[in-house]
């Protein structure tokens, strides 16, 4: 199957380019133009790093007639990818969050459907075998009702692409980058539709670097009872051992269940410095994810992780950058209408 890459600037561009060259089934092909940051590893000089053919134009690589494409552009040009690549027929699968502005969204969605491709929003903790199991419990009624969730996903800041913290083109700072995993997995356990959301946020840690918020407390109040909170915050430091971890605790009538989605490690003292060390381990959701989509666009089925997904999380990131902004509750409706 022929892959294309479009655009080096997230953080995960490499990573899926380093497995998907791995695979015997893939033919891959990169694209990454326009000028980059001279601090930033981009463009030829990336994709020569990772043994990746490379072209220097979206033009060529869509000319090269990829049966799928992965946009891992800035957020801000999710909306100008998909629409290039769905006119040339290319199946999509899309870094989150989906566009960062409903108007964008909306217009995603039109591409894709006028066009006839599948899209997939990359959300690959949605991936992990203990959610699975979480979601084959909470089916068979082992959990009883949910009441409440309770979800963080921390980070360090992501200083290796600056563009995280610029609004211009990251759509906003930690709410953006952070809200949508948890929303999407509070999505595909229960199927609940969010009703309201209030956030708070402010940008007090790594003030001197960061031009958008970097630490978020968002609820969202959904139309079965359930609330759920978020904490969204870049608040882990850099001399940590890890780069974060997303952890949800679902609180329901028969019991309260908690998942570490990056917790199982081998950790350790470096002896020479006396740091800790922390060696992750288990399947890489990344991967799984991957596999996922190239199974559904063979198959030509529609992937888990929907279009309506992608939109439904940004409605609950829209909402709560309002709230931040405003200060009050704001109804999801009203993101959506506007």
């Amino acid at each position: 199957m022929k892959i294309g890459i479009m655009s080096f600037a997230h953080t995960h561009a490499s990573t899926y380019a380093s497995l998907l060259r791995g695979r015997d089934d893939v033919e891959l092909l990169a694209a990454d133009p326009g000028g980059h940051r001279a601090n930033e590893l981009r463009g030829r000089a990336l994709a020569e790093s990772m043994g990746v053919p490379y072209v220097d134009s979206y033009e060529e690589l869509l000319e090269w007639g990829p049966e799928a494409v992965i946009i891992t552009s800035e957020n801000a040009k999710h909306r100008e990818l998909v629409e290039i690549a769905a006119a040339a027929g290319a199946h999509i699968l899309c870094e989150k969050p989906l566009a960062t502005t409903w108007a964008d969204g909306q217009a995603i969605q039109a591409a894709v459907e006028r066009n006839g491709v599948l899209l997939m929003v990359a959300y690959p903790v949605r991936f992990a075998s203990d959610f699975a199991r979480l979601r084959t419990e909470h089916d068979a009624g082992l959990l009883g009702e949910i009441v409440s969730i309770r979800g963080s996903n921390n980070g360090k800041l992501p200083l290796e692409r600056s563009w995280f913290t610029e609004p211009e083109l990251s759509g906003g700072g930690a709410l953006v980058d952070h809200v949508v995993h948890i929303a999407d997995l509070i999505e595909a356990l229960t199927g609940a539709e969010p009703e309201r959301v209030t956030a708070v946020s402010n940008a007090i840690l790594h003030s001197e670097r960061a031009r958008a918020e970097t630490a978020g407390l968002v609820t969202i109040e959904y139309a079965d009872g359930i609330v759920a909170t978020v904490d969204c915050s870049w608040s882990v430091p850099e001399s940590a051992p890890t780069w974060g971890g997303v952890r949800i605790s679902v609180a329901a009538t028969r019991g309260t269940t908690e998942l570490d989605f990056f917790g199982p490690a081998v950790r350790g003292i470096d002896a020479l410095t006396g740091r800790p060390l922390v060696r992750p381990y288990g399947p890489s959701l990344d991967e799984t994810m991957l596999g996922a989509f190239l199974t559904a666009v063979r198959a030509g089925r529609q992937p888990e992780v929907s279009l309506q997904s992608g939109l439904r999380t940004l409605s609950i990131v829209l909402a709560a950058q309002e709230s931040a902004r405003t200060g009050t509750s704001v109804a999801v409706c009203a993101m959506t209408s506007g």
